[in-house]
């Protein structure tokens, strides 16, 4: 009988709204679960783009409400930037690694390297106040969240990630990367493993809930797709908790700062 080759899925799901503060993420994916003619399956991973999790939380500033300080006017002219979004991007933040026109790089509070602190104005609804939104409070604490409410619901063991598109150094454009895990090994160690020669890994770690992001951010898109939920079916590998946290280097291995 001949093996079945290996598959990972990425289903987009249909049917999601556009997302406000106080909405029921949970409820939104099983709806769009339904829509989309598909049941959860125990080993599932479900996976969001940090906006609609930041809109759900109503991770939104007013600019009108911001006052930028010195700091912020100094980054702002370097950066060619509002002060007031610099001045978010500085409350952010825990450290600026570099600033050129177009961009700040800083260290966010979570720990991820990043430009601009992850700030966004696309994809966020016009209203007549000048508004961005920020990352989520806390990722990982959602994600866990999410993850217990749908085995709540639906008695299924699945495993949430959320994303967000992040620069890279060494190469350009933005890939899709973990922001937040629940229920999956985040940073996967293969190491004491045997390769195909029987010869043992000594240094293979797979940033596993970061392959998962950028497969999942090839279906959601990046402009007006509509896909901010993607159900990633048949991935490999023994589950265990983790978080995004694993994923972040230590500042003393960071050979760039």
């Amino acid at each position: 009988m001949q093996a079945q080759a290996p598959q990972v899925t990425f289903i987009g799901l249909l049917g999601v709204p556009l997302v406000k503060p106080g909405d029921d993420l949970v409820d939104i994916i099983l709806r769009g679960v339904h829509a989309s003619g598909e049941t959860l399956r125990a080993g599932d991973v479900i996976v969001l783009a940090q906006k609609i999790v930041s809109k759900a939380e109503g991770r939104f500033v007013d600019l009108a409400d911001v006052t930028p300080s010195a700091d912020a006017i100094h980054y702002g002219d370097i950066a060619q930037k509002d002060p007031r979004i610099v001045e978010l991007v500085l409350r952010e933040s825990s450290e600026v690694l570099r600033c050129r026109p177009g961009v700040i790089v800083v260290a966010h509070r979570l720990g991820f390297v990043m430009a601009n602190a992850g700030i966004d104005v696309s994809n966020v609804a016009e209203t007549q106040a000048e508004r961005v939104l920020l990352l989520p409070e806390n990722p990982d604490r959602t994600c866990a969240a999410m993850r217990d409410e749908l085995r709540r619901r639906t008695g299924i063991e699945v495993a949430v990630i959320v994303i967000d598109s992040i620069g890279r150094a060494w190469r350009n454009g933005t890939v899709g990367t973990a922001v937040g895990v629940s229920g999956i090994a985040a940073l996967l160690d293969l190491r004491g493993r045997p390769d195909l020669h029987g010869r043992t890994l000594r240094a293979t770690e797979i940033g596993l809930a970061d392959e998962i992001a950028s497969g999942a951010s090839l279906i959601m898109g990046q402009g007006d797709e509509g896909r901010p939920i993607v159900l990633a079916r048949g991935v490999p590998y023994d589950r265990r908790a983790g978080t995004a946290q694993e994923l972040i280097r230590a500042r003393e291995l960071d050979l760039f700062r």
